[in-house]
C-alpha cells in the first residue's frame, strides 16, 4: 500500500506509473461478520452498538471483473446505512449478498461469510477491468452508490427502477469503508478537484440522495418560492437539503433538535429555524396516539415564518414520529418526499388530511446516474458544499458509526482510509482559494 500511497500523495504519477503499480493481494477493509448477525438480538435498536459488531480486518482483494474497476480509497464517510449494517437492521445484510450471489457466477464473489461495508467513497483508480473505457489507473474519482445490471428496460428511462438495482456497499460486497473498494465502472464521477479527499468523499450519497428527493422531477421538483420543511436539518442528508433550497431559491423551515444544531442551519443561510426540543413539540400522547393538537401548533409556528404560507415541500426522513405532522402541515396540493424511516417504519397519519386536500407523497430512495452526475456537479462548481464535522481513521469507524447512531454528530462523519491525514487532495488551489470561507463555514457550522 505505500507505493500506492506515495503515488497519489506526489500529484505526478502518470496513468502509465499507476498501471506499473503492483495491486497487493489483501487490503484492510471495515466489515461485518455473519457469524456475528445475531449478536444484538432481543435487543433495542438504541441499545445496539456498533463499536462491537465492526472489525477492521485483513481480506482478499476481489478479482476484477468486466465493467468494473479498483479504486483505492483515500477517504470515506458514514451513512446511515453503514448504521444499519452494524445493528444489522432491519435485518442482517447477508442476506442481500446471498440473493446477489444467485444472479451470476460473478456476482457469487460477494456472497462472502462478510461483508466490507460503505457507500461512499474518494480515491485513485488503480485497475479496470474489460469492457471499461472512460477511466483509466490514476484518475482521481468519487463513487455514488447505484449499483443495476441495466439488463432490463425496467431500468432505462430512470436506473433506480432497475429490477437488479442495489446500493453498493450495503446490499453488495467490497464497499467504500476500506483502503480498496470495488466498483462498477459507471459508478465513478470525477472528483471536485477544490476539495481534499475527505472533503470529496462526504456528500456522495446524502447529496444525491437529497438532490433527487427534493430538486428532481422523480422527486418534489422543488421550483423558486417554495417553501420546504426540512427534518433534521442540520444532519448528514437535511444539510444537503437546505443547500439545495437556498441555492434553488425556496425557503427553507429548518427543524432541529438544540441549539446548536439550529445555529449551524443558520450559518449555511437559513433563517427559519424551529429548535423541536427547545418548543416542545410531543406529536405522540403514547405509542399508539398521535396528538393533533401538537400538529396544529407546528402549522401555526411554520406560518409564523412563511407570512402565513402553508410548507409546499416536507423533505421527510425521520418517518414513524414525525410523519403524521408532516402530512398534516403540508399545504392543499403539496408534497410530502420520504427516503427513510430512522424512528420506525411503519408510519401513521389521517388520511383525511392527504386525500381531500390532494396531496401527493413521494417515496425516493437514493439517485439514478444523471441525478447522481448532477448533484456531483454542483459540488464541483462549488454551488453545493461539504458538511463534514468530524474525520476519523478507519480503525475508529465503529466509533463513528456509534456517534451517527446515537446523534452525537453534525453534517456528515468523514473517515480516513489510505490518506495519511486531512487536507491532502487538493488540485485546484485557485478554485478551493475562491470558496474558502464557504467550505470553512460549512465545515465549522458542522464541527
Amino acid at each position: 500500500m505505500k507505493d500506492i500511497v506515495s503515488a497519489v500523495l506526489s500529484g505526478a504519477a502518470t496513468c502509465d506509473d499507476f498501471a506499473n503499480l503492483t495491486v497487493p493481494e489483501t487490503y484492510r477493509g471495515v466489515v461485518i461478520r455473519r457469524e456475528e448477525a445475531e449478536m444484538f438480538e432481543s435487543m433495542q435498536s438504541a441499545d445496539k452498538d456498533p463499536r462491537k459488531s465492526l472489525h477492521v480486518d485483513e481480506v482478499p482483494v476481489p478479482k476484477l471483473g468486466p465493467g468494473e474497476a479498483l479504486v483505492a480509497v483515500m477517504a470515506s464517510s458514514v451513512n446511515y446505512n453503514s448504521v444499519w449494517s452494524s445493528i444489522f437492521e432491519p435485518l442482517p445484510t447477508f442476506g442481500f449478498l446471498e440473493r446477489y450471489g444467485r444472479l451470476s457466477a460473478l456476482t457469487k464473489r460477494h456472497d462472502l461469510p462478510y461483508h466490507v461495508i460503505g457507500s461512499d467513497l474518494a480515491g485513485v483508480v488503480l485497475r479496470t477491468g474489460p469492457g471499461v473505457n472512460a477511466w483509466n489507473p490514476g484518475d482521481e474519482v468519487v463513487a455514488h452508490c447505484l449499483s443495476v445490471e441495466l439488463e432490463s428496460s425496467d431500468g432505462h428511462n430512470d436506473t433506480m427502477l432497475d429490477p437488479e438495482q442495489r446500493i453498493w456497499g450495503f446490499e453488495t460486497n467490497f464497499g467504500g469503508l476500506a483502503e480498496i473498494a470495488l466498483v462498477k465502472s459507471n459508478q465513478l464521477m470525477p472528483k471536485p478537484d477544490h476539495l481534499s479527499w475527505e472533503e470529496a468523499a462526504a456528500p456522495g450519497l446524502v447529496n444525491s440522495t437529497a438532490y433527487r428527493q427534493l430538486v428532481s422531477r422523480n422527486g418534489a421538483g422543488m421550483k423558486q418560492g417554495d417553501n420546504v420543511l426540512i427534518w433534521g436539518a442540520s444532519g448528514g442528508l437535511g444539510s444537503y437539503a437546505t443547500q439545495f433550497a437556498l441555492a434553488g431559491g425556496a425557503t427553507p423551515v429548518c427543524v432541529v433538535s438544540s441549539p446548536e444544531k439550529a445555529e449551524i442551519c443558520r450559518n449555511m443561510g437559513a433563517e427559519a429555524v424551529i429548535d423541536r426540543n427547545a418548543e416542545g413539540y410531543k406529536f405522540w400522547k403514547d405509542e399508539r396516539t398521535q396528538d393533533p393538537r401538537e400538529w396544529k401548533r407546528f402549522g401555526k409556528r411554520i406560518r409564523e415564518f412563511t407570512g402565513g404560507e402553508d410548507i409546499d415541500i416536507v423533505f421527510e426522513h425521520p418517518g414513524r414520529e414525525t410523519f403524521g405532522a408532516s402530512v398534516f402541515v403540508t399545504r392543499k396540493g403539496g408534497t410530502i418526499t420520504t427516503c427513510a424511516s430512522t424512528s420506525g417504519y411503519m408510519h401513521e397519519y389521517d388520511n383525511r388530511y392527504l386525500w381531500m386536500s390532494l396531496k401527493r407523497i413521494i417515496g425516493s430512495h437514493f439517485a439514478n446516474y444523471r441525478e447522481a452526475w448532477e448533484a456531483n456537479r454542483l459540488i464541483a462548481k462549488g454551488r453545493i458544499h461539504p458538511t463534514l464535522s468530524k474525520v476519523y481513521s478507519l480503525d475508529e469507524t465503529g466509533q463513528a458509526a456509534y456517534d451517527v447512531h446515537r446523534n452525537l454528530h453534525q453534517g456528515k462523519v468523514g473517515v480516513l482510509a489510505l490518506a495519511p491525514e486531512e487536507g491532502l487532495g487538493v488540485r485546484n488551489h485557485e478554485m478551493r482559494a475562491q470558496h474558502l470561507d464557504a467550505i470553512n463555514r460549512y465545515r465549522l457550522a458542522a464541527s
